[in-house]
Parts: structure tokens; sequence; C-alpha cells
């Protein structure tokens, strides 16, 4: 009897645990993906020189497909998810909404280089090195914080929205070395003059010689020092606007975001226009689902010719191990304990089972390094594993993946103290506020590409007279750390979807009494856009 209830029991669990794999299938595959392009990186690296470009260059080929598709897919995603988000809140919601956000944004990106801070200055990795640091790279382009904050507002604001879809504006500044030379006192001249009559008048034609050439020889090393030194200076020589290729991404949001909340006020006229980008935005989401499932293939790619591009990881690791060490510790404190802290103190639900429900946006960020390229992605993921209102997610998601830098704003804040403890130069509290407050508005103005924190990194430098070039000391380990941090502000921006939903469930459900039926059809692929903008219409 005992072994017919356990071979019918046997079904049951099988069953169960066949649900569980194919639910979380995507993820399952995506793990296996790091795993093997870790080994296949560290494998071929027996086998493929460092400098074999060529072949790294076709290895990293599927890896570079994916990334071509996923930001194939970040125009038309920002665009529909904005304008869809906005027309379909009321102009009360989507302010409460918008400085919810904001407010979530800042506050948790300022905790972030807080936490940075206080880990370098405990750690001090910049006087705990065990060898010199080789400096890689070139001399980085040199940066000014009013001008790079003039771009940032700049490009919020773009003159040409077809140009804006590959192009941004950037101030370019231009110097040219000037030689000043300070001309030879006078009075220099004048004693040697006088001496040099006084001390022949009684001497003969030897004694002469031998004099002047004693007085010559004592004369060279300090008096000739001073004659004419020359003088290295810095004049502006051109500054102005140029064109930069990349997507004006901020510019594209704040167009959206008005555009979608005329739409919303106009009512009626703007109907068939907002049946538009709902369609266009569900049509996208459906394409993301198809480029998600070829995304393990690309990662694994990805991650092994990363691994075999690297020259001499055992020094790198020595040279930079504490450095590594503190960057990796505070982005781990900041992803396991205070985001989850705000999270639980605000919404009262567990966040590390929300953070499995984004396992998948989480491991393409790292594969990836781009929080632009991961977007697709973490929208699917908080729509369908951990639903979330569609409507926060379009409306959040999008300004996060822009705005939104936790893991960036961290790394600027330790990297340019450790520049400065590594050069022995002292930072007081001022200076060191004043890094704070730097990265704060360097991490808001970062790309969402790899390794864009290193562009606004000369900013935080320049603001404590640091020396920019420096930022060579870590260039060697740059592209690891840019993955955990990336990480990092993708989950930034998915809790904050999550407290925002939470926070405005009343705004929520005063605008659709249909939630339920709404994310239902959802994630069925169905959905009657005019019933529930109609809904939406009648209350506002």
């Amino acid at each position: 009897m005992a072994d017919d209830k356990t071979d019918q029991a046997s079904p049951k669990w099988v069953e169960t645990l066949r649900k569980i794999v194919m639910n979380n299938l995507l993820v399952i595959f995506m793990i296996i993906a790091v795993i093997i392009g870790v080994a296949m990186g560290l494998g071929l690296r027996d086998h493929i020189s460092t400098d074999d470009k060529r072949t790294i260059f076709f290895l990293q080929f599927p890896g570079d497909l994916l990334l071509n598709m996923l930001k194939m897919l970040i125009l038309p995603l920002i665009v529909s998810s904005l304008v869809s988000a906005m027309s379909g809140l009321k102009a009360q919601a989507s302010g409460k909404m918008g400085l919810r956000t904001v407010l979530y944004y800042l506050i948790t990106t300022f905790c972030a280089v807080v936490l940075g801070i206080i880990l370098v200055v405990a750690i001090q990795p910049g006087y705990k090195r065990e060898a010199s640091i080789e400096r890689s790279g070139g001399k980085p382009k040199p940066a000014e914080g009013l001008a790079s904050l003039l771009d940032l507002i700049r490009n919020c604001f773009p003159d040409n929205l077809i140009t804006a879809c590959f192009q941004k504006k950037e101030t370019t500044i231009e110097y040219e070395e000037v030689q000043l030379t300070t001309p030879a006192p006078s009075s220099t001249t004048d004693d040697m003059t006088t001496a040099a009559i006084n001390m022949t008048a009684n001497m003969t034609t030897e004694a002469m010689t031998t004099a002047a050439i004693n007085m010559t020889a004592n004369m060279t090393t300090e008096a000739m020092t001073t004659v004419a030194p020359k003088v290295i200076d810095e004049k502006l020589k051109s500054i102005g606007l140029s064109t930069q290729g990349g997507m004006n991404v901020l510019g594209l949001v704040v167009f959206s975001l008005f555009f979608g909340g005329v739409l919303a006020r106009i009512g009626e006229k703007g109907r068939p226009l907002i049946d538009v980008f709902d369609c266009l935005h569900h049509v996208t989401m459906k394409l993301i689902t198809l480029v998600i499932w070829y995304s393990p293939i690309g990662i694994a790619f990805l991650i092994a010719a990363k691994l075999v591009a690297m020259e001499n990881p055992g020094e790198m690791f020595t040279q930079l191990g504490y450095y590594m060490l503190t960057v990796l510790v505070g982005l781990a404190v900041h992803a396991f304990i205070v985001l989850p802290l705000v999270y639980f103190v605000i919404v009262r639900k567990n966040p590390y089972r929300f953070m499995y429900g984004i396992l998948q946006a989480l491991l393409t960020a790292w594969g990836t390094a781009s929080s632009s390229a991961t977007l697709p992605v973490t929208m699917s993921c908080l729509e369908e594993r951990n639903n979330v209102d569609p409507r926060v997610t379009m409306f959040v998601t999008p300004i996060g993946a822009t705005v939104n830098m936790d893991g960036t704003a961290l790394y600027e804040a330790v990297a340019a103290i450790f520049i400065a403890q590594y050069l022995d130069v002292p930072l007081d509290f001022g200076k060191i506020v004043i890094i704070s407050l730097t990265a704060t508005a360097a991490a808001i103005g970062a790309a969402g590409v790899p390794s864009a924190g290193l562009v606004t990194m000369a900013i935080v430098l320049s603001a404590v007279g640091l020396p920019v070039e420096e930022v060579r000391l870590i260039l060697a380990i740059d592209w690891f750390l840019d993955r955990f941090r990336t990480a990092v502000n993708v989950l930034g921006d998915s809790f904050g979807a999550g407290i925002v939903e939470h926070l405005s469930q009343k705004e929520l459900q005063e605008m659709d009494l249909h939630l339920h039926k709404y994310l239902e059809d959802e994630q069925n692929g169905v959905v009657n856009t005019f019933d529930v903008k109609t809904a939406i219409d009648t209350k506002m």
C-alpha cells in the first residue's frame, strides 16, 4: 500500500518540479550561459593570444548581435512606453508619480555615494597597494564641470528629433600651449658688468682669463638659471558645440513625457495617436520576448571574448585588489542591504523575492554592461514576473535607465578618493562633500552604455583639483567592475518601480477600476486599449 501511495505521489511531485523549471527556464539558461562564458573564456586564453585582435573580434560576434538587437529596440520602447504612460495618467497622478520617482532616485543615489565614501575612507585602498599601478590607455579628454552640466541641460531639449535618435551635442574646448619666457633681471646684468670692470682693472691677461673662466663656471648654475626660465601655460584656443555619436536618450525622454502629457489633455482628439503608440508598445514587447530567448547565447560569447582579451589578470588583481574589493563590497551592501531595506520599509513585502523576479534582467545587465540595452528585459521582468503595473513600468523604468545610476555614483566616489590616496593628496571634509555632490550629479548625466562612468569621472576629479589623466590608474579593472555596477543600476530602477507602484495605488485605482482585468489581458497579449483608455478618460 505504501508503494502505491508513493507511485501516486510521484507524478504530482514531478509535475510541480516541471512547472518550476518551465517557469524559470530562461533564468536557468542565463545562469548556464554565464558559467559557459567564463569557462570558455578561461579555456581559450591558452589558445588565443591577447594580441590576436582578429580572432577576439570574431569571437564576440554573437554577443554583438545581441547588443545590436537590444539597442535597436531602445528607441521604440522608450518613446512608446512614455507616451502611452503619460497619455493614460491624469495630470495630478503623473505629477505625484514623477515626484516620487525623482525623490527615490536622488535619495538612493546619494546613499550609494555616502556608502562608497565611508568604505574607501575606512579601507584606504590607495595606501595598501602591493605594487605600482600601471596606467592604461591614452590621455583622457579634459572636462569642465560647468560645460558638462550645461550639456546635460542642453541635451534635454534637442533641436531636431530625428538627429536626436543617433546624435547628441557636446561642448568641445581646445587649448594651446604657450611658452612664457621671463626676461633677465637688469640688476643681474649690471652687477656682472661692474664686477668684470673692477676685477680686470689691475690684472694681467692670464689672470683675467682665469678669473673670467672661474666667474662663468660659478654663475652658470645660479645667475644663468634665473636669466630666462620658460613657463608653459594653456591658452583657450576655441570653444563650441560638436555632435557626438550615440542616441540622445535624455532628449527623447523629455519630449515623450511632454508629448504624452499633451495627448492626455486633448482627450478624444488624440485617441487615434494614443492607440498607435499603445500598439507600438505591445509590438515592441513581443519583439523583446523573441530577443530574450537569444540572450543566453550572446551573453556567453560576450563574457568569453572579454576574458580572452584581458591582459595579465594576475598582475591586474595584485595592483588593484584592495580597490576592487572596496567597490564590490560597496555595491554588495547597497544591493543586498540598502535597497532591499528601503523597499521593505515602504512596501512591507519580501525584497529578495522581488529581486528573484528580475534575476534575468540582472544577468543581462551583467553580461552586456549596459542599463539602456537591458531596459527591454527589465520592463518584461517587472510586468510578467513581478506583476508591476505596466503603467508604472512604462513611466518609471525609461527614466531610471537614463538618470538613476546608483552603482555608477558609488563607483565614481570610490575611484576619486582612491586616486587621491594613491597620489598622496589630502582631502579635507569640504572636498569630500564636493565629491559626494558631484558624483551624484555626474551619475545622473552618465549614459547607460558600457564604461560611461569613466567619461563623467573627469567631472568629479576636476571638481576637487585632481589630475584628470590619472583616471588611467583604474582603466585595467574598469570593464570588470562596470558589469557589477550596471547590475546595481538596474536593480535600483526595478526597486523604484515597485516602490512607486505601491505609493501610487490610490491614484491608479482611481484612474482604472478595471486594473486587474487590464493586467490579465496584458499578460495574455490581448489588450482592449480602447476600454481601458475610456475608463481613464472619464475620470479626467
